[in-house]
């Protein structure tokens, strides 16, 4: 059964998170129905900084691309065609795929290594100095310096 994330009511009470319900309402569509192959783990080792790991054991550099564009991250596998030999029993899964990763503002991909038949894939969240938040210093001005009194008290 398939249900899906309703998010009216909070259009009505909220101005600005557009975006943020346009991605609740994606991922609530996406659900239970996306592939799940090749396996993967998402891991944080720290406040900014990430890494995607993939299964993708039979894969070769020249095999996989990884693009980013915009907000998107996509990794794709395709094996290109073996020489020799008839498969008795083949378990080892070399299929196509695609796999798409929506990323967060102001991260970026760091870099990518592939090892043992796992790719990983290190991200970085680089907020811009501007967005940063910044500390603002108050100033100490000795009390009385340009103040007028306007009205007296009453007496």
């Amino acid at each position: 059964m398939r249900t899906l994330l309703n998010v009216a009511p909070l259009h009505r009470s909220s101005v600005g998170f557009d975006r943020m319900f346009d991605l609740l309402e994606a991922a609530a569509s996406r659900g239970q129905g996306t592939e799940n192959y090749p396996p993967f783990d998402s891991i944080r080792i720290s406040d900014d900084q990430y890494r995607l790991t993939m299964a993708v054991a039979g894969f070769t550099e020249e095999d996989l691309d990884i693009s980013a564009h915009g907000n998107w991250l996509t990794v794709a596998g395709e094996r290109k065609a073996e020489s020799g030999g008839e498969y008795l029993h083949r378990g080892i899964a070399t299929r196509p795929f695609e796999r798409r990763f929506e990323l967060a503002e102001h991260v970026h991909v760091v870099g990518a290594q592939l090892a043992n038949g796992l790719l990983t894939i290190d991200l970085k969240r680089e907020v811009p100095e501007a967005l940063k938040p910044r500390r603002i210093e108050i100033s100490a001005k000795a009390s009385g310096d340009n103040v007028r009194q306007l009205q007296t008290e009453a007496a």
